[in-house]
């Protein structure tokens, strides 16, 4: 795998963000999108065995939800 995905989402309940590897099982949070990075690069290290496994491209995919009235 060259490349990994990470949905990235505001934490609307306790602030910062939250970061979840699409089709592999990592998640991790931090407060600030430089920590996030940082975060996300302990939790690949963590997550695989060996250091050439790791993905070198990782990809960040910002959602974000927004919610309006309709005024009719």
């Amino acid at each position: 795998m060259s490349e990994i995905v990470f949905q990235v989402e505001e934490d609307l309940i306790d602030g910062g963000w939250v970061a979840r590897a699409l089709g592999v099982g990592i998640t991790t949070q931090a407060e600030s999108i430089d920590e996030l990075k940082a975060q996300i690069q302990d939790a690949l290290k963590c997550h695989y065995d060996r250091s050439e496994d790791i993905p070198r491209v990782i990809r960040l995919h910002f959602v974000r939800d927004e919610v309006f009235a309709f005024v009719g």
